[in-house]
């Protein structure tokens, strides 16, 4: 299942395009019906977002259908979603629904505060599978990283000190990460291998491959 390793790069690195991306047009700047259907769903969740125009950077390498994801609806308002660039807008559907419906919830039952802040590694970044030559969904913008969240009463759960930690905090990533297997077609955590020790890989897709 190398096709599954979608992140194996630093942290600082997994937003970052291609050095040599300019970004050109794409064919069409026209959502399509599907596209259009995508981001009415979206401004549904509550969620602020701004449409982005598609870019092709060649090489397996593209931004289309995309969304910049500023805050995430949740049943009391809004909370922010950190250093996220592009995202395909099912993953940002995805993203939204999980946040509200799964993070939310579980931290409010779980941790006894609400969510402030989701923090992300990043979602487009043009690169390769991890040992693999073959690209990442985050080349596509179609896959999310995400290293912690922040509770209204300021403690910060991160996935990488969390998921071996407080009794808590291991009940909420787990809750939130098994939350995720069934709105996203790929999830990577800390059990999966060591490029995933600290953070949860969410990727749109029709699959259910969940470790």
């Amino acid at each position: 299942m190398l096709s599954l390793a979608g992140c194996g790069i630093a942290a600082s690195d997994r937003s970052a395009a291609h050095p040599a991306d300019v970004g050109r047009p794409s064919q069409s700047q026209t959502a399509s019906p599907l596209g259009q259907q995508c981001l009415a769903e979206l401004g549904r969740t509550n969620a602020r977002f701004t449409s982005l125009p598609d870019r092709d950077y060649g090489g397996g390498c593209s931004v289309l259908n995309s969304v910049q994801l500023d805050r995430v609806g949740s049943d009391t308002g809004q909370f922010a979603v950190t250093n996220l660039g592009p995202l395909a807008c099912p993953a940002a559907n995805a993203l939204a629904g999980w946040a509200r419906f799964a993070v939310d919830r579980a931290a409010r039952q779980i941790l006894g505060s609400p969510i402030a802040r989701i923090e992300t590694m990043g979602s487009y970044s043009c690169r390769n599978i991890a040992g693999s030559t073959r690209r990442s969904a985050h080349a596509r913008a179609e896959a999310v990283d995400i290293g912690g969240f922040v509770l209204g009463n300021g403690r910060r759960i991160s996935v990488k000190a969390g998921w071996t930690g407080a009794s808590d905090e291991r009940e909420f990533l787990r809750v939130v990460h098994r939350s995720a297997c069934k709105r996203f077609g790929t999830v990577l955590g800390p059990d999966y291998n060591a490029a995933h020790q600290d953070h949860l890989h969410l990727e749109a897709g029709d699959g259910s491959f969940c470790r």
